[in-house]
């Protein structure tokens, strides 16, 4: 892991405190809109929207019930790093000046994923979720590419960023395999088994892509493992009661939630050997 930095103290300009007060007050907004939309206060749960098509049953590609609940764990890392970077002495760390927009981005587009999915639109859902998950795969490569500072704000980014990023991975496939069934495009020649295989085979390979790629940043990598894992864990378990029963689909996911539980930690040992 690269060392922390210590650079000299310097000045917090009037840029670093609007940064500041707006994430944080964004961060509020965001995540109050995501509860509320994802029917933590009584409204239509996302599962129930658009028809059911999200539901744990709507794809054999569709996590099971129990999965969303790292959402609790994501958004708690959220709500922690937009305190932490809003605190006076962190208005100068160059990873939090370089990251912070970018997460509030990442959060409004969470919040309008589920503004747009519970407007039955899972064709713009999709839209959404690939930007969402092209803001954080931008703030994967740069992370990387900043060392370290303190040590409380730059473990708080990197675990938060690392399990959105794995989550939100297996996510847009769960979103894309929905809308290709709303679409009516049918099963494509391969069937519906084959094709969910395929593409639970793809989560593997970017769970290893995302490993070889950040093998130097265990605390970044190892929760998007985690958070990939995880999700691919509940599709199999999704596939093995209930009314879409595949065992093909399930062993491919459970192999693919082995896969990338166990490639971040062998890309960061075969790593610091070298």
């Amino acid at each position: 892991m690269p060392t922390t930095s210590t650079a000299p103290t310097e000045r917090a300009t009037p840029q670093d405190r609007v940064r500041q007060v707006t994430v944080l007050a964004g961060a509020v907004i965001a995540i109050a809109a995501a509860a509320i939309g994802s029917g933590a206060f009584g409204g239509q749960p996302v599962e129930d929207a658009a028809g059911g098509a999200l539901s744990a049953t709507g794809t054999p590609l569709a996590p099971d019930g129990p999965a969303f609940s790292i959402w609790s764990v994501i958004y708690t890392g959220l709500a922690v790093f937009a305190v932490v970077q809003a605190l006076p002495r962190q208005a100068t760390d160059r990873r939090l000046r370089a990251i912070s927009w970018w997460v509030l981005a990442s959060m409004l587009l969470n919040a309008a994923w589920i503004g747009v999915v519970q407007l039955g639109s899972v064709g713009g859902g999709l839209v959404v979720i690939v930007a969402l998950l092209a803001v954080l795969a931008t703030m994967f490569v740069k992370l990387l590419r900043i060392a370290h500072t303190r040590t409380a704000p730059s473990l708080v980014t990197d675990v938060t960023v690392g399990l959105y990023l794995g989550w939100v991975s297996v996510a847009t496939l769960a979103n894309a395999a929905a809308f290709l069934s709303v679409a009516g495009v049918g099963e494509l020649g391969l069937g519906a088994t084959t094709w969910s295989v395929v593409l639970v085979a793809a989560a593997a390979a970017l769970a290893v892509a995302y490993a070889a790629y950040g093998r130097r940043r265990a605390s970044l990598v190892i929760p998007i493992g985690l958070a990939m894992s995880w999700g691919l864990l509940w599709i199999g378990l999704g596939r093995t009661t209930g009314p879409l029963v595949d065992e093909a689909v399930a062993t491919a996911a459970f192999i693919a939630s082995g896969v990338a539980l166990l490639a971040p930690v062998v890309a960061t040992l075969v790593a610091r050997r070298r």
